[in-house]
């Protein structure tokens, strides 16, 4: 049973990782990503649909992205999403390529992006101690119940504690490794 409770806070801090990891890869760094597309969707016949669902998406260049609609028609419906989008992007039609220049960020548009990813990470913090208050609570009220002794539910709350706190540092290493990545020129 405490064994079930730390293997459910391990999963829970994995995934608030896996969230952040994925938010932190739309962040532009300088150089184009597919990934910054990843939030883009267009109306198809009706639906809401994600780009990378009806466009090849490709990185050609450090600093292009490509996006090749698989049918042809809707060329402008993926324009007019990527215009929409509060990306700043300026995409430019070209046949049946949207060719997608991505600027040298600026000094001031660097520091932005870091106190996003800092926002991530912090959200991802609170996320992972959420999970940890759950875990206990469920600790306590497992002792409670006379299900575990106190000394093992102790040792239970320090393993969680230890857990919670490799995640906390991981997070901080992820957000260190990306502001790096963004302030690099």
């Amino acid at each position: 049973m405490l064994e079930d409770i730390h293997k459910d806070l391990f999963g829970a801090i994995g995934k608030a990782h896996d969230n952040l990891r994925r938010e932190l890869a739309k962040l532009r760094a300088g150089r184009a990503n597919p990934n910054l597309l990843d939030n883009i969707r267009i109306d198809y016949y009706g639906s809401t649909t994600p780009l990378n669902q009806m466009a090849h998406v490709n990185v050609p260049e450090a600093r292009l992205i490509t996006v090749k609609p698989w049918d042809k028609s809707q060329i402008k419906a993926v324009e007019k999403a990527l215009r929409e989008s509060d990306l700043g992007l300026n995409p430019q039609v070209d046949g049946d390529i949207i060719r997608i220049p991505l600027p040298p960020l600026t000094e001031e548009r660097r520091k932005d992006f870091v106190k996003i990813a800092r926002k991530y990470g912090e959200e991802c913090k609170v996320t992972i101690r959420k999970a940890r208050h759950d875990a206990i609570d469920m600790l306590n009220e497992i002792e409670n119940e006379g299900g575990a002794s106190s000394d093992d539910v102790e040792r239970a709350k320090k393993k969680a504690e230890e857990t919670v706190s490799d995640g906390v540092k991981q997070v901080d290493a992820l957000v260190a490794t990306k502001e790096k990545d963004i302030l690099e020129i």
